[in-house]
């Protein structure tokens, strides 16, 4: 049984928020919810940093095959100033 978010209208989100203050209580809720949003702040920056990673790797891949790429033009190409003398 597959369950999609478009299938959970108000009434649900209602009562499952009536329940998780029966269960939890009122003091216990803004814990809870300061620490799903601390935990959801950092796997962000988590997943940024890999992201960022991910890119930082494929420019320094892209970099360095242009370098292979210009020192081998280099070696098959000498320089003409040299065999002209």
């Amino acid at each position: 049984m597959v369950v999609h978010l478009n299938s959970i209208g108000p009434t649900a989100i209602i009562i499952i928020a009536v329940a998780a203050l029966l269960i939890f209580g009122p003091k216990k809720l803004p814990e809870l919810g300061r620490a799903v949003g601390t935990t959801l702040r950092e796997f962000k920056k988590g997943t940024k940093g890999l992201i960022d990673d991910d890119e930082d790797d494929s420019k320094k891949s892209v970099i360095e095959h242009k370098n292979t790429t210009i020192q081998q033009a280099e070696v098959k190409e000498p320089n003409k100033d040299q065999n002209v003398k």
